[in-house]
């Protein structure tokens, strides 16, 4: 989904490389022309943006499969940064290696623990095969194609196994054929599309170990005809037995966003709008 009012991005950081499902979003919430910056952590992707050789930053948040990735929600926060767009990616898994080999050739695979948590199901039937976390899906793709390795395969996109000059192996490996990840935009200022545009949002609070809390502020946003599409938990680790909730949530009219934001900062303590932003599901 390419929003028009994102014109301005010229450069975008993401983790991994070219080839990796961060680059193919680059490309579709953009387009072809946006420049990419190769980072191989979140953390240096997020060093990009603030140090602003970068425009913007994607960074994978949830995946159907393997749930919610929880130090990008700590990221975002502590880093104060701001979702501007979301975007979902269909993940279809592949395994490929060099040339003239079968499966039963592979003595590795190497890839991102999430993909391999996503695969482990199609493993069991390879107990040959050891498999190795690694920093990156496309990395390891184009490491097996400079170094010409054998015997060793990765689990990558379709767009890298064309970049690198590998063969698929297995398609769609993935546990669930459904596999789908969501990514968010970010940049270091809060939205910009204009208030009559915007139908989610995504919000920070804490609150005191009280029976009911969370209950009456789930009743508030209920209130303001808001929909709670995720709620996400973090303990915060110099407070032992205290969380900070990350919610998601999805309106017809920012008016009402706009009066829960005004009630949840009252009731809540430590409120934070994360971002503001068109819901990539309408």
């Amino acid at each position: 989904m390419k929003i028009e009012t994102f014109f301005m991005i010229k450069s975008v950081a993401i983790q991994g490389i070219k080839g990796s499902f961060h680059h193919i979003v680059s490309q579709q919430f953009f387009d072809a022309s946006v420049t990419v910056n190769e980072c191989l952590t979140f953390d240096k992707a997020v060093d990009s943006l603030l140090s602003q050789n970068s425009d913007a930053a994607i960074m994978a948040i949830e995946n159907s499969i393997a749930g919610s990735i929880i130090p990008n929600y700590a990221l975002i926060d502590s880093e104060d940064l701001h979702i501007v767009g979301e975007h979902y990616l269909d993940i279809q898994h592949h395994l490929m290696a060099m040339p003239n080999q079968s499966i039963h050739d592979i003595e590795e695979v190497h890839s991102h623990p999430m993909a391999l948590l996503q695969c482990k199901t199609f493993f069991k039937q390879y107990p040959h095969i050891k498999l190795i976390e690694d920093k990156d899906t496309a990395e390891v793709a184009q490491r097996i194609q400079k170094g010409q390795i054998k015997k060793m395969a990765a689990i990558a996109s379709k767009l890298a196994a064309q970049l690198f000059e590998l063969d698929i192996i297995s398609e769609s490996i993935q546990t669930i054929p459904h596999n789908e990840t969501r990514f968010v935009i970010v940049k270091t200022k809060n939205s910009e599309i204009s208030e009559d545009k915007i139908n989610k949002a995504s919000v920070k609070f804490e609150l005191d170990h009280k029976r009911g809390s969370l209950a009456t502020i789930l009743n508030v946003l209920s209130d303001c005809k808001l929909n709670l599409t995720k709620i996400q938990s973090l303990p915060k680790i110099e407070t032992p037995w205290k969380y900070a909730f990350f919610v998601d949530l999805t309106f017809d009219n920012y008016s009402d966003f706009d009066k829960a934001k005004s009630i949840m900062n009252l009731m809540a303590q430590e409120f934070k709008v994360l971002g503001e932003y068109k819901n990539a599901r309408q």
